[in-house]
């Protein structure tokens, strides 16, 4: 929900938050283009972030005009091992975007799952979403299926459901279920509201188990269910607004669920 505005600031709405409205970037990537000289507003290149934008500002970015802001979408992806959840690897590893259908407008990643992770990855077109879903006060719970070599014991977990420090670093409580031992590997469900980089994986280490296969199951309401490795589906609009709260949102489109994209085709025009 939007707060008031105070009195005495300027009209309009930063910059960076207008081009995420539209789907170029989030808003830090957004800053960083600002930064790189890339954003004129009237004809002039800007070259900071604060400053106020407003219906009445032409905005180019690499000198094209800004398109109007999109209708918010949010997809549902699988995302399978082996692949880096960025637009770009500096070692060139293959990332998520060599597998998205070709169809699908420029998206982004809510929050990541590394190389060796997969299971559910929410996708969005609006930068907004974006940022308000990965904010740790959002509290929605990630629920994972987790397998780690070793034989614990349900006691074992007592640390992360207190909250343990990491290299410095502390940990919410997490939300642990021991399901099975099977072999020399154990699974178990793991439920967290904060997703730190690999924070499962570091976690399970500093409790001497090492974690083998770990699949996202779910991002707060929304469930990877029965999607494939490598499939995406979007969200009816009617449960875009209503799980965020969102004005305005145009009527439903069925549910679709697209073709995966060959990990080998050119690199997407997005």
């Amino acid at each position: 929900m939007a707060q008031p505005r105070n009195p005495s600031s300027p009209p309009g709405d930063r910059i960076a938050k207008v081009l995420a409205r539209a789907g170029v970037a989030s808003r830090r990537e957004a800053e960083r283009m600002i930064e790189a000289g890339r954003v004129a507003v009237n004809g002039k290149v800007i070259d900071r972030a604060a400053l106020n934008v407003t219906e009445a500002d032409k905005i180019t970015v690499d000198g094209k005009p800004l398109d109007a802001p999109e209708e918010p979408r949010l997809w549902l992806y699988h995302k399978p091992t082996g692949l880096v959840t960025t637009t770009k690897d500096e070692q060139g590893r293959p990332t998520i975007y060599d597998d998205l259908p070709e169809d699908l407008p420029r998206v982004m990643s809510v929050g990541r799952l590394d190389l060796n992770s997969e299971g559910l990855l929410l996708l969005t077109n609006d930068g907004g979403i974006k940022r308000r879903l990965e904010l740790p006060s959002t509290g929605w719970l990630r629920r994972y299926r987790v397998r780690v070599k070793g034989r614990p014991t349900d006691d074992t977990f007592t640390p992360l459901r207190e909250g343990l420090v990491v290299d410095g670093q502390r940990f919410q409580p997490m939300i642990v279920s021991l399901d099975r031992q099977q072999g020399a590997n154990a699974w178990l469900t793991v439920g967290l509201r904060e997703g730190k980089n690999r924070e499962i994986r570091r976690a399970m280490t500093d409790l001497g188990l090492t974690v083998n296969r770990l699949i996202r199951l779910s991002y707060g309401p929304f469930q990877l269910g029965q999607l494939k490795p490598g499939e995406v589906q979007e969200v009816r609009r009617k449960i875009v607004r209503d799980q965020l709260g969102l004005d305005g949102a145009k009527p439903d489109r069925p549910k679709v669920e697209r073709r995966r994209k060959s990990r080998n085709a050119p690199p997407d025009k997005r």
